[in-house]
Parts: C-alpha cells; structure tokens; sequence
C-alpha cells in the first residue's frame, strides 16, 4: 500500500512517514497544496493523508479537485481546526474522515487502515451493503429498502463504524476513539445514546449489544 501525506508542517510530516512506514507502508510527503494535488492525481497512492492549512491550495480546494477529476482514493484530512462546521466542509468537499490536531498516532493508523479495510472489501465502492439497508460513505446518506433515513454527523459517524465491521462486535472504546477522537472527556455513555437513536431511525433489530464486548449490525430481520 503507498500513502501520500500532503502536509506543511514538516516534523509531523516527516515523523507521520516514519510511523508509517514502520507499520509497512510505502510513503510519499510533499509540503505543498499544488504539489500535493499533482502528486495525488498520478494516481499510484492508495490513500492520501491531506492537511487542511496548506501553502499554495488549501485541502479543501485540493479535495474538491481530485474528486472532481474523477479519482476516488480514500482521503483522511487533517486539520487545527474543530467543530462541526469546519467538518461538514471537509465531508462536502469529499473526504472520507477527518481527524483533529493534536490527535493520537494510534488514533491516526486505526482511521488509515479503516478507509483501506472499507477500499478492499467494497471493490472501491462507496457503499456498504447490510441487508437491504445501504451505507453510501460517501455521499453521508443512508437508505433502508427505498426509503432514505436522516442521521445527524455524529449518527452517522457511528453507524459508519458499525457498517464497515458489518457482522462483527465493535467495542464502545472502538467507536469513541473514532467518532469523537482520543481527547474527547465527556461521558463514555454518550455511545448508548446514539445507538438507541440509531434504533429508533433503522429498527432496533439492526444493532444487536453483545454484552460486556459492543455492538453488532446486522442485516433485519
């Protein structure tokens, strides 16, 4: 698998590339939103790492390029920034994820092998089949038979974790590391919250709690 990390800040970059690289990645880094988006577009990197605040094309315009020239490898984008808002706008240019500075480097290599692990098992497609309920990651919409059902962000950040494990236990600590990030200090509890509304919106025969151990989504029945 060969990475392309597109950021300004040169000792994160160059200490995320020995990271990775470690972890058995071929890794490429360019400090540049131009070079970035020419870089990417050759087309030869299987995911691409993309900072936000970036001299010569800012991520979002670098994003919003690639998609539009048709090229559909996973983008995870990092940024300074928080809230919603600045998320939605990265989401709306394309991305797949999104992650907030400081965050963990464990945080980081789970959220690039999820994307890779997504790739591989849908053929490159955005979509996530489980049952007759379809998952389209990248368009952030959900579909149960023809009837679409409305999820927040944060809704449908949770039930992304579940659809790309279809089938297998996911972990609360799993779902907070990815969905609110490692720094997130509020109560753990708020997983249950969005799994009951999750229930609620999709049938509450979709997720299954595996006691002591998470959650399962499952095709319904």
């Amino acid at each position: 698998m060969r990475l392309l990390i597109v950021e300004d800040e040169k000792r994160l970059a160059l200490s995320l590339a020995a990271g990775l690289t470690a972890e058995g990645y071929a890794v490429d880094v360019v400090h540049d939103g131009l070079e970035g988006l020419h870089r990417a577009a050759e087309g030869v990197h299987d995911l691409v790492v993309l900072d936000i605040m970036l001299p010569g094309m800012n991520g979002y315009r670098v994003c919003a390029a690639l998609r539009a020239a048709g090229h559909d490898m996973p983008i995870l984008m990092l940024t300074a920034k928080d809230g919603e808002y600045d998320e939605a706008e990265g989401l709306d240019t394309g991305a797949d994820d999104y992650l907030t500075k400081p965050f963990s480097y464990v945080v980081l290599v789970a959220r690039i092998k999820a994307l890779l692990r997504r790739r591989g098992r849908s053929g490159g497609s955005p979509v996530l089949a489980v049952g007759d309920m379809r998952v389209d990651t990248a368009a952030r919409r959900v579909f149960c038979g023809e009837d679409e059902v409305t999820l927040t962000s944060k809704e449908f950040s949770v039930l992304e974790q579940l659809a790309t494990r279809a089938g297998e236990v996911v972990g609360k600590p799993e779902i907070l590391e990815h969905v609110w990030d490692f720094a997130y200090e509020g109560d753990p509890n708020i997983v249950e919250v969005y799994i009951s509304v999750l229930r609620r919106k999709l049938g509450a025969g979709r997720i299954q709690t595996v006691r002591g151990a998470g959650y399962r989504l499952v095709a319904a029945s």
